[in-house]
């Protein structure tokens, strides 16, 4: 019996291994160039990073897909509308740097718009989730089965970046930029103040209406969405939604100092990076402010924070240091989790540093090197570095996510060359949103 006991043991830990081997492929061995200049260090890591949405696209659809590995039962045709806008700025600085050339970038991005066009909306406001391959709504939730106004910010963002790239005056451009307006023009974003209201809602769905109830209030990633809505040509929100519901929340204001650095907006110790990331990848914060904050000040603070509490580690990881910091959400050895200096699991994001090099260029160099020629035999892929690791737990995670690889590529393009936030700061439309909000910008001064 007790040998009986042993196989049938073994047998079930045998298929549960084979499963995770099925979720979880075995990364591939990348070579990794040694003796490279700076410079040369940050090309290649952006153009690696850039086969995540090139190579790796929806084939159908040409949309970024969610992860790299198949995992929490998404299967293989999910495509992230949020790390698609990520993805589309990251081709603008792949046709930039003459990685692809401009007629392909056109092609590709014609047919992924198209693809848009034909895809499950609500009000113009696209879904978390869509099955890449026929353009229908994959729930995110049980309830969240509709529009999603954060990721079609972050959608926008980038569609709205590529059709101020791509002016040429031939057909195939043309017609891009047509069709990216048709899609602009199209979203309702004062849908979501549910009537009128001084609130502006993350969720609608036809089939549970606003049941999520969840208003944008409070410092967090969605400063672009207020932006967008501020500055759409027909479905606009007025200024009053901003200032009542974004500014208004317990978790906006802080004003406090957390190791001798001031943060003046948001939670304590100022939350995941990725606030700093995903609004700003298109907005310049170089200089920008409202009365509310000044907003290149504020993502700088909010960084060294994150970086200074890796520094100090108070729970004794292992690898943290000066060299070794970088907490946001990303994967990790329990699940996804959104880590910060209050939710810190000794798990490093790659990307929360490599993303702040506009705000920390020579303390994000440093972690560059550091993840890639210390730790590039472990954390080093086809796709660029993975998602996240904990060297106290000795785990390396396999998988590459979209709107943790989108960011790598833009935020190190803008501290480089500034080239997508001068392209999405000279859009007539967003400056005359960031002026009814209030906002002050170099791009539109007085």
């Amino acid at each position: 019996m007790k040998k009986l006991v042993t196989i049938v043991v073994l047998v079930l830990v045998g298929c549960y291994l084979y499963a995770q081997k099925k979720k979880e492929p075995v990364r591939p061995v990348v070579a990794r160039p040694a003796g490279l200049s700076d410079s040369a260090l940050l090309d290649l890591v952006q153009r690696q990073t850039f086969r995540y949405f090139w190579d790796f696209a929806h084939p159908v659809s040409g949309l970024a897909r969610e992860r790299s590995n198949v995992a929490f039962d998404y299967g293989a045709e999910v495509v992230t509308t949020g790390g698609t806008g990520f993805g589309i700025m990251s081709i603008v600085v792949a046709t930039e740097r003459n990685w692809i050339g401009r007629d392909t970038a056109v092609k590709h991005l014609l047919k992924m718009v198209r693809f848009l066009a034909k895809s499950d909306r609500y009000h113009g406001v696209f879904p978390h989730w869509l099955n890449g391959a026929t353009g229908r709504t994959i729930p995110f939730s049980s309830k969240d089965d509709g529009g999603d106004l954060v990721e079609t910010s972050f959608l926008f963002q980038g569609l709205l970046t590529a059709r101020q790239y791509f002016n040429g005056g031939n057909q195939q451009e043309q017609e891009l930029r047509n069709r990216i307006t048709w899609l602009w023009n199209d979203v309702e974003w004062n849908w979501h103040t549910r009537g009128g209201l001084n609130l502006l809602y993350w969720h609608w769905s036809p089939n549970n209406g606003w049941a999520m109830d969840f208003d944008l209030r409070g410092w967090n990633e969605a400063l672009i969405t207020y932006v967008l809505a501020a500055s759409s040509p027909n479905h606009s929100i007025p200024a009053s939604v901003y200032h009542k519901c974004w500014a208004n929340s317990n978790h906006f204001r802080n004003e406090r100092e957390y190791y001798g650095i001031p943060l003046k907006l948001g939670f304590d110790y100022g939350g995941p990076l990725f606030f700093t990331h995903y609004s700003f990848l298109g907005l310049d914060p170089r200089g920008l402010k409202d009365r509310y904050a000044n907003y290149w000040e504020l993502n700088r603070n909010h960084t060294l924070i994150n970086r200074e509490h890796c520094i100090r580690n108070p729970k004794g990881y292992k690898g943290y240091g000066e060299q070794c910091w970088g907490l946001t959400a990303s994967d990790s050895y329990v699940g996804y989790a959104a880590h910060s200096p209050t939710e810190d699991l000794g798990v490093i994001s790659p990307t929360a540093a490599l993303s702040a090099f506009p705000y920390t260029p020579e303390y994000s160099m440093q972690a560059l090197k550091h993840f890639y020629f210390d730790l590039g035999d472990k954390i080093w892929g086809e796709y660029g570095f993975v998602d996240a690791f904990s060297e106290s737990r000795n785990w390396y995670a396999q998988s590459h996510l979209a709107i943790d690889q989108g960011p790598i590529i833009v935020m190190i393009e803008n501290y480089r060359s500034g080239l997508l936030w001068k392209l999405f700061m000279s859009i007539p439309e967003i400056q005359g949103g960031l002026r009814k909000l209030g906002f002050t910008s170099p791009y539109f001064p007085g």
